[in-house]
């Protein structure tokens, strides 16, 4: 009997028991765990893994399916580096500057004290050199990385008492989270590093004097206002945060080419998706706050000056010790200079015009 035959007369069964039919091969279906380091009350935040999640099963038909895990779930909040590069979850999604006491340079992959904006550190990370230098550093610790996220420049957090001038900064107990802590402690504060869902507890206490989250939209929903009634801006040291999604290398590798690319666009996504959230919510929650009688103030300049003197000196120090903070900082540095160059003739001169507008 010929092949035409057995097609014709015994249909697909007996094609597959003449061992006619030409190979099929099903892709196994491929389901990940994602560890946050974020709470799930924070819609923007923990919500930009949840969006990456569905981005990747809608493109790949449901084949390609990751859970989504806050922060104390799976692991802790700040454990999720070591998860991702041991191997004990396939991918994580958090701030990368949480683990600058590993090596400083992880800062530089999210966010330093009068550093980039949050459209400067995209193009850093896109079209300059800051993909493929934070690759190369990531790679060290079995990860490989895509941007997922920015909450764009933030406030500088919640005070008990009046900041009057930099002498107050002095003995202040500060959640301030990652990096930016050295620069504090520099000026006489003492850090606190307390993941997102601690904080409101250690600031009714009195545990901490002072503390930073995000912006008005987390902030509010976090409740800092009724503890600690003066909120200060800018933070500087949060000029355009990055969040990243880490993925474990070999989980990554061992991915197809289709899959890796659908990993990729769901992350750009999810990266976008997060600041338009931002942008478009804390408007609103701002007007709500200072409705609630909460005390908006802008940090005295004296605090600024003092800040930024304090960051240039130890980004130098670091530089000098640090190869790998070097390499990666003085491209960032070079980018910065030319970033702010050209702001400085188009975005910054027509937002402060338009902001002076009555519309």
């Amino acid at each position: 009997m010929d092949r035409r035959s057995i097609i014709k007369n015994a249909g697909i069964a007996g094609v597959l028991a003449a061992g006619a039919a030409p190979a099929v091969h099903a892709q196994a279906a491929i389901r990940w765990r994602l560890a946050s380091s974020f709470p799930k009350a924070l819609d923007t935040i923990f919500g930009a893994a949840d969006v990456f999640a569905k981005k990747v099963g809608e493109m790949s038909g449901g084949k390609f399916t990751i859970t989504t895990h806050a922060g104390g779930e799976l692991m802790p909040a700040f454990g999720v580096v070591d998860g991702v590069q041991n191997g004990t979850v396939e991918m994580a999604h958090t701030a990368p500057y949480y683990f600058f006491g590993k090596d400083e340079t992880f800062a530089l992959g999210c966010a330093i004290p009068f550093g980039l904006n949050s459209r400067q550190m995209t193009a850093w990370m896109y079209e300059g050199n800051g993909g493929k230098l934070m690759r190369e550093f990531y790679a060290k610790y079995n990860i490989v990385n895509f941007p997922g996220g920015n909450t764009g420049a933030q406030m500088g957090g919640w005070y008990r008492k009046e900041i009057k001038s930099a002498a107050d900064i002095k003995g202040l107990k500060f959640r301030v989270g990652g990096f930016a802590g050295k620069v504090i402690e520099r000026m006489g504060g003492v850090p606190q590093n307390i993941p997102g869902g601690e904080i409101y507890t250690a600031l009714e206490k009195g545990t901490i004097d002072a503390a930073e989250w995000v912006g008005p939209y987390d902030d509010q929903k976090l409740g800092f206002g009724k503890v600690a009634p003066f909120y200060y801006y800018p933070g500087w040291w949060e000029g355009g945060p990055q969040l990243d999604f880490f993925i474990n290398d070999k989980a990554f590798a061992a991915l197809s080419p289709e899959n890796k690319a659908i990993v990729e666009a769901a992350a750009s996504y999810a990266h976008v998706e997060m600041q338009a959230k931002y942008d478009a919510r804390n408007p609103k929650a701002l007007k709500e706050l200072v409705g609630a009688k909460v005390k908006v103030m802008p940090f005295p300049k004296d605090v600024l000056d003092l800040a930024f003197k304090e960051s240039m000196a130890l980004y130098a120090e670091i530089s000098a010790k640090n190869p790998n903070w070097k390499k990666v900082y003085d491209d960032y540095a070079a980018f910065r200079k030319d970033q702010n160059l050209w702001f400085r003739f188009t975005e910054a001169r027509f937002d402060s015009f338009m902001q002076a507008q009555k519309l």
